[in-house]
């Protein structure tokens, strides 16, 4: 029996301001499987994230997250299966630390507390001096923000990594050490956003390309 892909998109349509961004769009990524969605700004490859955890629900089309169609009622539920790592994450007022610890506060995350004692080897193979955690949101760089974010996602150890551009601020180096940890990650389904993704392009598996509908229909 051929297993189900973590994440199944099928003839989905998205517009704005009465615009259509996506028509008839459709995609399969596997488990385990590492994918690039490229695009210029305006394609619809962040509105497609936004599908997947259920903030926006297209007009028409399927999204199945590991075989479970995404609805008002399961969304809830799906969203323990997905960490998403924003383009502009907001660390609010607090340090760092506290930050990253408040989702382990959940009930659904208390199981996971054990893996905060990974938190300072992995700020380092981020290019981030751990001295970081007692910085609050506000003195931090656009950068270092990403960085944190993708640390947070890394310690809650979703099966489904989804990525807003996670190195849009970064200098080559900083970037390269990101790129670096995602290519070292196993087991875990990657979808990752991303206006120049030929940096990116030695650790996925497959890039996608959304292009305007009077174009192509979008299929992957």
């Amino acid at each position: 029996m051929t297993p189900l892909p973590d994440i199944e998109i099928a003839g989905l349509d998205l517009a704005f301001a009465g615009r259509t961004i996506l028509h008839d769009f459709s995609l399969q990524v596997a488990a385990g499987e590492k994918v690039v969605l490229a695009g210029a700004s305006g394609s619809g490859k962040s509105s497609l994230l936004a599908c997947l955890l259920g903030f926006l629900f297209p007009p028409a089309g399927r999204i199945a997250i590991r075989g479970e169609l995404v609805t008002p009622k399961s969304v809830w539920r799906l969203r323990r299966a997905m960490a998403l790592v924003q383009q502009e994450p907001d660390l609010g007022e607090q340090t760092v630390a506290e930050w990253i610890e408040e989702p382990f506060t959940f009930r659904a995350n208390e199981s996971l507390r054990g893996h905060l004692a990974q938190l300072p080897g992995l700020l380092r193979r981020l290019r981030l001096d751990p001295a970081i955690l007692r910085q609050k949101g506000p003195a931090l760089s656009g950068g270092e923000k990403q960085r944190i974010a993708l640390a947070s996602a890394l310690l809650l150890d979703r099966p489904i990594l989804l990525l807003d551009e996670p190195a849009s601020a970064l200098d080559p180096e900083s970037r390269q050490a990101v790129y670096d940890g995602l290519a070292d990650l196993e087991g875990q389904t990657l979808l990752m956003v991303s206006h120049d993704p030929s940096s990116a392009l030695r650790f996925v598996d497959r890039t996608v390309r959304l292009s305007p509908p009077e174009d192509d229909h979008g299929r992957a």
